[in-house]
């Protein structure tokens, strides 16, 4: 394939940073507090895994476990504070309580952040109807990415869901790229691939120690080659969905 796929790694501080530069990742998705799900790093974290490496990153804005926006006037401080520290790129996602997209608060915080381009997370795999999320936000500038495993469950149960929705790229709110996280393995990525699919996002996968350990380069040098082979093998290499986006809900 002549273009690159996209390979975006969590990172929580400097060290993950570097590791996953140097195994090939193409971007990062800044968390901290992985307890929690992943949610907004320090000012400082920024400033070092931003002096440490020259790779895109994006900055998760998020106060606190699950998809309720809590306080959007602290949401839309800390995301000037990251602006102003030089944060470029961002990942937000909120719902109601009846699970629609909570718009008052997207458009609020996406308001502040003056066109930088962002991410719409997992939130979108709890939605109450998907297609009318994406159809809520669509024109929404900077937002150029879903990330998404089609299901809470994880990319097993959602994949029907992501082969429909690559299947209709370019109609009104399907616009933006499919950026697969959540339970992915690397025997998913052929028919990823084959459908069209060409941006991928890991988190447990890229820490053979668990989230208490660090991002291993080998791991990522791993999905690196998956990624960018035509028809990538399976490999003994995998995300858990425990670890990544199940039941619970985590947003990687």
């Amino acid at each position: 394939m002549s273009k690159r796929a996209v390979l975006e790694v969590i990172a929580l501080d400097a060290e993950d940073a570097v590791a996953a530069q140097a195994g090939g990742a193409d971007r990062l998705e800044l968390v901290t507090e992985m307890a929690a799900d992943g949610l907004t790093p320090p000012v400082a974290v920024f400033a070092a895994v931003r002096a440490a490496v020259d790779l895109s990153l994006r900055v998760m804005l998020r106060l606190s476990d699950g998809f309720a926006a809590g306080d959007v006037d602290r949401l839309v401080r800390a995301a000037a504070d990251l602006r102003a520290a030089g944060a470029r790129e961002f990942v937000l996602g909120f719902l109601d309580q009846e699970g629609s997209v909570d718009l008052a608060a997207v458009e609020r915080i996406v308001a502040g952040l003056d066109g930088c381009r962002w991410t719409f997370h997992r939130a979108l795999d709890h939605a109450a109807d998907r297609d009318a999320l994406r159809k809520q936000l669509d024109g929404l500038p900077g937002l150029d990415a879903y990330l998404t495993a089609g299901s809470p469950a994880g990319v097993d149960a959602g994949l029907p869901t992501l082969l429909a929705e690559a299947a209709r790229h370019g109609d009104q709110g399907y616009e933006q790229r499919l950026l697969v996280g959540g339970g992915l393995r690397l025997d998913h990525l052929p028919r990823l691939r084959d459908a069209g699919i060409d941006a991928f996002h890991i988190g447990g996968a890229a820490r053979p120690h668990g989230w208490s350990g660090p991002v291993s380069a080998h791991a990522v040098r791993e999905w690196r080659r998956a990624v960018d082979a035509e028809r990538p093998e399976p490999a003994a290499q995998a995300e858990p969905a425990a670890q990544a986006g199940g039941p619970a809900g985590r947003v990687d």
